[in-house]
Formats: structure tokens, C-alpha cells, sequence
């Protein structure tokens, strides 16, 4: 999947080049080094012939200098003045407008040299701007370079190597030890362990066996598995994945919105002032230096720096975020995401690891443990339920069980060999003398089955969705930054509150259905910033109520994916509060340059306006200013400096192709 250009928006407020005059390759497979790249060509010819020309002046050569400045000129004015035209032809006013009156007004001043530097610095900043935009895209290009180009493919005559593009759905690929997975499949034959810290952000490799998902882009271990495709080699997680980063800048954020609300009126206001400047020379009998200070004024005022201080920032650090397995899909969200205040979590599947599992068995005398597991797992090998498959795993044998009936929402009852057994809740299944145990069972955030047999309550199972290991330390790393965290759960207030005590959390919201989860976001969200970060269908509500809703998982609920603002491609929490770093930096930087380039504007039409710079200088100046803008937009992909947990800092490194 091509990664399209971020190209300038069209007129406007913007600086950059018309999409169509340059030729550069929108579809580039990769950025050339700066002395390659042929978009450099023009400004290099420029900067080339205006320093003869000053060679040459400087020597008294007064043709040859004239000659040289005006190759200078014509090669720099070649990048950005037929833009300019045909953004005038379709009623669009732009910068590169200023730029080309303010030229021109220099050529017939006389002033060809001066013409000739404003033509080479403007070129110059503004393929600058380019490599800055292709910079921050490529972490798109490097998820991408994770899909192989070949896969080999089990045939009935044998294996066969195709391109990944012809990968279709239930094609068997067949990956060797140290090998990419083409695409998004299941292992239907042999066992490895798989390392997806490429894709996901987790270091730690995951064991698969037949059965079990894996994903494109993640590299096989030791061991030959054979996978059957559940995606076509185009079509699969990762390009997916590429394809929500690339709708990054489709909407903008406040603070992209205030630089275009500064930006678009200051150029019919520069012109206007110009105009006004020139005027007053008329009035007071000296047009030609008022003329040439309005050409100054012209430039000093093009809003070139405030236009582009946003989007580099903000592409810059979208595409450094996929990297890391965070996918921010549009630039209102990477903005918001930065004044978040809060953070509410779903528990299943969000903060818990969604597989239920059997933590505490209590008997009474004369039963062993292993004794009840075996008389509960024989009856819930039978059951699809949720909780049967925990005890089932636990269980170290079963019995051969017979007569087994279930009974919807209660349990399973049947007989092993002489015996009436009975599995069941505690709603169902009187716990009698333990009671008590069930009660302190339940406090503790389990699930409570009691095991009945010939009438008799002989235990009880304590089955708990555990809290994933890293999420009390993420809860720490937020407040530690300053946020608060809440948890939104549909589960009964008992067990709710249990887990949120173990993950550090102190406010609870149990008990609620997806309109309540939804309700309780918006209540939260008008009183702070909050992200609502889930993986669920029923989340779908709550996370497209948040100001920026996260979807655990990219490749998860479609629901999540679709409702969310944000989409982690992998499950570790602590990329929350280090994603969360990443963009109050990237904030700062934003600010920083909306402050700077307004800075420059006001300092500099003084100075023009009362003909302290000339037409060179205030160039100068602001074309320096342009390039700082974008230097300090660039920082914004580099990961933050200041993570409070190691795992989480390894997370956040960039993916190797």
C-alpha cells in the first residue's frame, strides 16, 4: 500500500508547493540521501549561481554577475511561482503569491540579486520542508517493510514461493525458523514461539501452537509452523494498520485550526498592507522607496513559518507513534490525546487478561482438591461456558460422567460412576457450612462455583480474571504524570471493586451497561479531558463518547477499532501513560512554534516597514525562522525522554525492519 505524500494544503495559508508542479514522486519507495535527491536539484542550481554572481560583483564583472543572479533567480523561482500561478487562477491566495510579487517588484526595481537570494531561500526552505513531511512518513514505510515480499506456500505437489500480493485467504504458508509471517493466519501445524515486538510493541516472544492466531509482521522462533492465511497478502493487520495512520492528517486539531485562522486572513491582510505602504509613498511624493519597503513588508508578514508549524509537528510524531504500536488516526486526536486528565479503563479484557482462570479451591474434610476439580472438570467438559473451560484446565484428570443435564444460568448437574453430582453458582448451590468462605471468596473479585455431591456441598472454586501483571505499574506511571484513572465495568460491584484495589484504582464505576459507560464518559468528559480506553463491542459507545477513546488491539473488535481515536496494536497498558508523554510533547512543540513564528512576524514588519532590513535580510531572517519551525517539528518523533519503567521504554522503540 503506497504512502501518499503529506503534501501542503493547496493555497491558503501554506507555503508549500503546488502538489503538481514538482514531480518528486509522490509514491517514493524511500527518501533519497539530501545529495541525491533530485527535488534539491533546483535550489542547489540557485544557491550555485547566486554565490557566482556575489563572486563576481564582488570582482566588478557586472554582466557575468547579472547573468548568474538571473539563472539563480529563474532556478529557485522554478519551484514554487507556477504553483502560485495556479492557485491565483482558481481564486486561492498562498504565500508562494507574496513570494512571486515580492520577486518581480525586486526585478523592476533593479534589485535582481536581492530577487535572485528570496527565490534561493524559499526553495531551499521549502524542499527542506518536503524531506521534514517524507521523514516523519517513514514509520510508515517501515511497518510496511515487515511483509515480506515472497511467501511460501504448501501445494499439493509441494512448496511453492509466490509474491505476498498473491496470498490469498486459507492458502497454508509454510515459515521457517526465523521467517516473517506474510500475513494474518492461524497455525494449523506445529509449535514455535513467536516474536511480535515489531508490530505490537511487546518484547517478550509468545508461544503458538496449532489453534492459536498469529499476526503479519510477527517473526517465527526456532521451530517450522504451518499457517493458514485468515487474510489476503494485501489485505491483512498490518496494512490495515498503515491505512488508519495514513487518515492522520484528514482532520486537524485545535491548535492546527488556530495556526489556519492566523495563517489564511494574513495573506489578503499582507497584501492589503503592502498595497497601503505603497500608497502612502504616492501620498508623500516618494513611491519608489515606499514600493520597495511594501515588497519587504510582503515578506516579512507571509505567514510561511505559522502554516507549517503544526503539520510537520504533528506528522512527525503520528509517524513515530506507529512505530511503537500506537495508531493515532487523525490529528485532532494526536492533539487531543495530549490534554488528557484522566483515564477510564474497561476491566474485561482491558485491564484483566480476558481468560478466566481457577485461583482458590476451598473443601471441606475429607475432600482433597484435586478430588473436587476432577468431579467439576467431568461435568463442565460438557459446557461451552466461559468459567467451564477454567476448570477444566485446572483440573488434573476427570471422571467419566454420565446423565448430564444443564440448567441455563445455574450449572450442570450428572452422575460419575455412584454419585449425583451438581456444579453450579451459590445462587443454585446452597454453600452451607462455607458460607463464609464464599463470601470471602467473593470480596476478593472471584467467581464463586460450588460443587454439590449426593446432596451434599462438598467445595467451592474461586475463578478470576486476572489483572494483567504490568497494570498497577501502569496506573502508577499515571499518576505519577499526573492523571487520574477510574475503572468502567458491567461487572457486579464486589468483584469490580477487588480488582481495582490490586491495580491501585480507587474510583469505580460497576454495574454498567454500554449506554451508562457512554453516559458516564460524557459527564466525565465535561469536566476534564478523559480517554476511555477498551477492546470490546460494548465499549463502541463509550470510547466514540471520550474526548479520545483507545481501542486495545488494533486488529480487535472492529467496533473498538472503528469507534476509537486511537488504536494499540498491542495489549501491554504501559504504552498508555508513555503515548500519553509522547503527545504533551509533541503539544509543547506545537506551541512553541505557532509562538515563534507569530514572533517573527511581529518583529520583522516593523523592521521592514521602517526600512531598517532590506529586502535580503528579512528574507534571511525568515527563512531561517521557517527552518528552525521545521527542525523543532522534527523532534516530535523522537521517543520521550523521561518513561518510568524499562519495559515501557523498550516498548517504545523504533520498529527494525
Amino acid at each position: 500500500m503506497p504512502v501518499p505524500r503529506a503534501a501542503h494544503e493547496d493555497g491558503d495559508g501554506c507555503c508549500g508547493p503546488d502538489p503538481g508542479s514538482q514531480g518528486r514522486g509522490e509514491e517514493a519507495e524511500a527518501r533519497p540521501p539530501w545529495w541525491r535527491d533530485p527535488a534539491l536539484l533546483p535550489s542547489a542550481v540557485s544557491g550555485v549561481f547566486l554565490a557566482a554572481g556575489l563572486a563576481f560583483e564582488w570582482a566588478g564583472l557586472g554582466v557575468p554577475a547579472l547573468a548568474a543572479q538571473w539563472v539563480a533567480l529563474l532556478a529557485g523561482a522554478w519551484t514554487f511561482v507556477p504553483g502560485a500561478v495556479r492557485r491565483l487562477l482558481r481564486g486561492r491566495l498562498g504565500v508562494g503569491l507574496l513570494m512571486t510579487i515580492a520577486a518581480v517588484g525586486a526585478v523592476l526595481l533593479g534589485h535582481v540579486g536581492e530577487a535572485a537570494a528570496l527565490a534561493f531561500l524559499f526553495s531551499l526552505a521549502e524542499t527542506l520542508e518536503d524531506r521534514a513531511m517524507d521523514r516523519a512518513k517513514e514509520g510508515l514505510r517501515a511497518l510496511l517493510s515487515l511483509i515480506p515480499e515472497t511467501a511460501r506456500l504448501s501445494r499439493t505437489g509441494g512448496d511453492a514461493t509466490v509474491p505476498v500480493a498473491e496470498v490469498r485467504e486459507l492458502d497454508v504458508l509454510v515459515v521457517g525458523a526465523g521467517e516473517r509471517i506474510a500475513t494474518d493466519g492461524t497455525v494449523a501445524e506445529g509449535r514455535s514461539s513467536i516474536d511480535t515486538s515489531a508490530v505490537t510493541g511487546e518484547s517478550i516472544p509468545v508461544a503458538v501452537g496449532p489453534g492459536d492466531p498469529v499476526p503479519a509482521g510477527a517473526v517465527n522462533g526456532a521451530g517450522s509452523l504451518l499457517v493458514e492465511a485468515t487474510a489476503d497478502g494485501r489485505d491483512n493487520s498490518l496494512t490495515q494498520i498503515v491505512a488508519l495512520v495514513e487518515q492522520a492528517h484528514a482532520r486537524k486539531g485545535d491548535r492546527a485550526r488556530l495556526a489556519d485562522r492566523i495563517a489564511r486572513p494574513l495573506v489578503p491582510a499582507v497584501l492589503a498592507a503592502a498595497a497601503l505602504v505603497a500608497g502612502f509613498g504616492l501620498l508623500v511624493g516618494d513611491p519608489w522607496t515606499w514600493i520597495e519597503r511594501a515588497l519587504v513588508v510582503l515578506v516579512a508578514a507571509s505567514p510561511c513559518a505559522m502554516a507549517i508549524a503544526v503539520p510537520v509537528t504533528v506528522i512527525s510524531a503520528i509517524g513515530s507513534a506507529s512505530r511503537f504500536g500506537v495508531v493515532i488516526k487523525s490529528g485532532a486526536a494526536f492533539e487531543q490525546f495530549g490534554t488528557i486528565r484522566a483515564v477510564a479503563f474497561d476491566k474485561t479484557g482491558t485491564l484483566t487478561r480476558n481468560q478466566p482462570q481457577v485461583v482458590d479451591v476451598r473443601t471441606v474434610p475429607g475432600i482433597g482438591q484435586d478430588e473436587l476439580l476432577a468431579l467439576a472438570a467431568a461435568l463442565e467438559s460438557t459446557s461451552t461456558h466461559p468459567l467451564a473451560a477454567a476448570i477444566t484446565a485446572a483440573a488434573p484428570s476427570a471422571a467419566a460422567v454420565a446423565e448430564v443435564t444443564e440448567n441455563a444460568g445455574h450449572g450442570v448437574a450428572g452422575r460419575i460412576g455412584t454419585r449425583t453430582v451438581r456444579v453450579g453458582s451459590t445462587r443454585w448451590i446452597d454453600p452451607r457450612e462455607l458460607r463464609g468462605d464464599a463470601d470471602e471468596m467473593a470480596v476478593a473479585g472471584m467467581t464463586v462455583v460450588a460443587v454439590e455431591a449426593d446432596g451434599k456441598t462438598v467445595g467451592l472454586i474461586g475463578i478470576r480474571d486476572e489483572l494483567r501483571p504490568e497494570a498497577a505499574e501502569t496506573v502508577r506511571m499515571l499518576a505519577e504524570q499526573g492523571i487520574d484513572a477510574l475503572m468502567l465495568t458491567g461487572d457486579n460491584t464486589r468483584t469490580a471493586g477487588a480488582l481495582a484495589a490490586q491495580a491501585g484504582i480507587t474510583e469505580v464505576l460497576a454495574e454498567q451497561r454500554p449506554a451508562d459507560k457512554a453516559a458516564a464518559i460524557t459527564s466525565l468528559a465535561r469536566s476534564r479531558p478523559t480517554a476511555m480506553v477498551g477492546d470490546g463491542i460494548n465499549d463502541a459507545p463509550a470510547l466514540a463518547t471520550a474526548t479520545v477513546g483507545i481501542a486495545m488491539g488494533a486488529t480487535g473488535s472492529a467496533a473498538a477499532v472503528e469507534s476509537a481515536d486511537i488504536a494499540f496494536t498491542g495489549h501491554d497498558l504501559r504504552l498508555i501513560p508513555a503515548a500519553l508523554a509522547h503527545a504533551r510533547r509533541g503539544r509543547r512543540i506545537m506551541t512553541a512554534n505557532i509562538a515563534l513564528a507569530l514572533a517573527i512576524i511581529i518583529a520583522l514588519f516593523p523592521l521592514a516597514l521602517f526600512g531598517v532590513l532590506g529586502l535580503a535580510g528579512v528574507v534571511l531572517v525568515h527563512e531561517a525562522a521557517e527552518v528552525v519551525v521545521i527542525l523543532n517539528g522534527i523532534r516530535a518523533a523522537h521517543r520521550p525522554s523521561r518513561l518510568h519503567a524499562p519495559e515501557a521504554a523498550a516498548a517504545l522503540e523504533p520498529v527494525r525492519a
